[in-house]
């Protein structure tokens, strides 16, 4: 068996995919916290408006600002749906991302034990040959 995993390339660029994968991810959340950020703006800012009305004009005012206000918060929900789609796109990316490198991984760990136990197996076929040696050497020490 080679020393080296020979799939050490494709681990590397698995693990590469999978960090861009959780940058995107990560910046596809940011953009949702942002989108929520500026609704939940937009609806305290709508709820500090005055109840009071002097006159038609006002009133008039009001309800004209009021009717653009829902129409901002109606694309503001909207964009915050998008925002929250391209997340969940982001995440099963990652989510398939992780997926790849985890087989990769599993194989690297694999080529590792297998390593690890083919040296242990070299070193107690030369601690038996020094051990047998050894008593070789004593039994004709002892016949001499």
């Amino acid at each position: 068996m080679t020393r080296s995993f020979s799939l050490a390339g494709l681990l590397r660029l698995r693990r590469l995919r999978e960090d861009q994968a959780a940058g995107n991810l990560a910046a596809a959340n940011a953009e949702v916290h942002d989108a929520a950020m500026r609704t939940a703006h937009a609806r305290d800012l709508l709820a500090d408006t005055p109840a009071e009305v002097k006159n038609t004009a006002a009133l008039n005012a009001i309800n004209t600002a009021r009717t653009a206000s829902r129409s901002m918060l109606a694309e503001l929900n909207a964009l915050s749906a998008l925002k929250q789609a391209a997340a969940d796109e982001s995440a099963a990316a990652f989510a398939a991302a992780r997926s790849e490198s985890v087989r990769i991984e599993k194989l690297e760990t694999r080529h590792s034990d297998l390593l690890a136990q083919e040296d242990l197996r070299a070193e107690q076929l030369v601690l038996d040959e020094i051990a047998s040696r050894s008593w070789h050497s004593a039994q004709n020490e002892v016949t001499a």
